[in-house]
């Protein structure tokens, strides 16, 4: 049985993903959408209304990620501009661009760890506050690379070269796995990597199209 329809995108939408950020006191009510009309929107579904609409992309918005700190506040969103973009979702507000990517951005993740970087209070920009705390963007694109942003310095962290054909999907791994990231292609191809060395640990081949979505296993 469907329990509500949500109508306000004007282009086919892309993605959709429960908000983890408790915000307007909806707790978990809240959804957001992506969508080819370039557009974040999110919805409270149970009221069925339209909370905040996010613009700024130019193109086609893929992707998004809900950072695993600050209870979701931050989303971080890939599109066919070949851009990502860091969001707070407090106040609406875009709080950076990461540009270096030769085509549209298909996946991203916010890393769940904390590096030993200190920061310098007196040099903070508007996102120091989370940079400075060692948190990575990682991205994956159409031009068959990842790469890892610095959240505090706003640079390219490290580019991962290997696939041959676009990344699907990326997923930071977590725990003892934490210095990894697992990655997905339209090449047929899973890879593994070393988020430390920049270098490749392990391929796995069996499939026999594209991969779609890789996920670590939880056990």
């Amino acid at each position: 049985k469907q329990i509500q329809s949500f109508n306000g995108h004007s282009s086919n939408v892309s993605c959709v993903k429960f908000s983890s950020y408790h915000y307007h006191s909806h707790c978990q009510n809240v959804i957001c959408f992506l969508s080819r009309d370039k557009t974040i929107r999110f919805w409270d579904f149970k009221h069925n209304k339209q909370l905040q609409i996010f613009n700024g992309h130019a193109g086609c918005v893929y992707s998004i990620e809900f950072s695993p700190f600050n209870g979701g506040r931050y989303l971080c969103s890939g599109s066919f501009d070949n851009t990502i973009r860091l969001w707070d979702v407090e106040t609406s507000k875009s709080l950076h661009v990461f540009n270096g990517h030769e085509c549209s951005v298909l996946c991203v993740d916010i890393s769940p760890l904390r590096s030993n970087s200190k920061h310098d209070n007196n040099k903070m920009n508007n996102i120091g506050v989370i940079g400075g705390n060692g948190y990575k963007i990682c991205s994956g694109s159409w031009d068959y690379t990842i790469r890892i942003w610095d959240i505090e310095t706003t640079k390219q962290f490290n580019v991962f070269k290997g696939h041959r054909s676009a990344v699907n999907s990326i997923k930071y791994g977590s725990n003892e796995l934490g210095n990894t990231i697992l990655s997905g292609s339209v090449d047929k191809s899973v890879r593994l990597w070393d988020i430390r060395s920049g270098e490749q640990i392990q391929v796995f081949n069996g499939h026999t199209s594209n991969v779609h979505t890789v996920e670590y296993s939880p056990f």
